[in-house]
């Protein structure tokens, strides 16, 4: 068992998504930065599946109730173990009564805490991503008891490893999406020309971008759309679904984000800037 002494700005029991229910209006939900996840549960040889926490911002300040084994990936947040910093992408040993706890936040935006095992919060559809909709909660609370598995003994494989710098990226990936033909040549030159700024609204539902691209007024059904959907609204604003995102939606779908770019994407905050490259199908 692990208790919240403080649960950070927005931390969430995550998994690598919630499939095979957007028919019925369930977004696929999961790590916002699955390449992330995937290296802390890699480290500990988990299961691709097993929960992780996602910590943004802030991080939590946990105490450990059972011993275990974790790591840390994602953004950099200045973990330490009983006040003593530690290592992120590389493999820990927490005994009972220890404390992990965040401090400044140095690059990026979210980072991934997997314990040995995975964190065993209830499965919901699948999966055990926080969704309000559909779980009791949408994130950690201050006292929660999150339930892990116990592990006194463990020799991991591999101890550390040298990550990728992806939040030092900026150039998003995209394919056309199925509106990109109403683009006009001017449109087309300030998407791809010009670098655009995170907006303060975004979280896990969607991305928004200050700069505009010139207004449209293409009429259109709601139609399906997916994480990493660009829709470009009717004054020329940019809008970015992510994992929370909604199934359908009624604005044109202009582009889509390669797989690692929403990763990527998903480490930038308020005031970063990213720029998209157009790949060929």
């Amino acid at each position: 068992m692990i208790k919240v002494i403080h649960p950070g700005f927005f931390s969430t029991i995550q998994d690598m998504g919630r499939f095979g229910y957007r028919d019925k209006g369930v977004p696929v939900c999961g790590c916002m930065d699955n390449y992330s996840a995937s290296m802390a549960n890699s480290l500990l040889e988990n299961h691709e599946m097993d929960a992780v926490m996602e910590i943004t911002m802030t991080g939590p300040k946990l105490e450990f109730h059972t011993a275990s084994f974790f790591s840390i990936t994602g953004a950099e947040m200045s973990p330490a173990l009983n006040s003593v910093p530690i290592n992120s992408y590389g493999v820990h040993k927490a005994n009972e009564g220890d404390i992990l706890s965040f401090g400044r936040l140095i690059n990026g935006f979210r980072s991934y805490l997997a314990v040995k095992g995975g964190f065993l919060t209830e499965s919901k559809l699948k999966s055990r991503s926080f969704y309000k909709p559909i779980t009791d909660r949408n994130c950690i609370k201050e006292h929660m008891e999150i339930p892990i598995e116990g592990y006194s003994d463990y020799s991991p494989k591999i101890s550390h490893i040298i990550p990728e710098a992806s939040h030092k990226e900026h150039e998003l990936n995209v394919y056309k999406g199925p509106e990109y033909n109403i683009l006009t040549d001017d449109q087309l030159k300030l998407l791809f020309a010009n670098k655009f700024t995170i907006a303060k609204e975004n979280n896990r539902m969607a991305y928004q971008l200050e700069e505009l691209i010139g207004a449209q007024s293409h009429r259109m059904l709601t139609s399906a759309t997916l994480p990493g959907t660009v829709q470009l609204t009717p004054a020329g604003k940019l809008i970015i679904l992510m994992r929370d995102g909604q199934t359908t939606g009624g604005y044109p779908r202009i582009l889509q984000l390669a797989t690692k770019s929403i990763a990527i994407l998903s480490q930038k905050k308020f005031g970063d800037e990213v720029s998209f490259h157009l790949l060929q199908h």
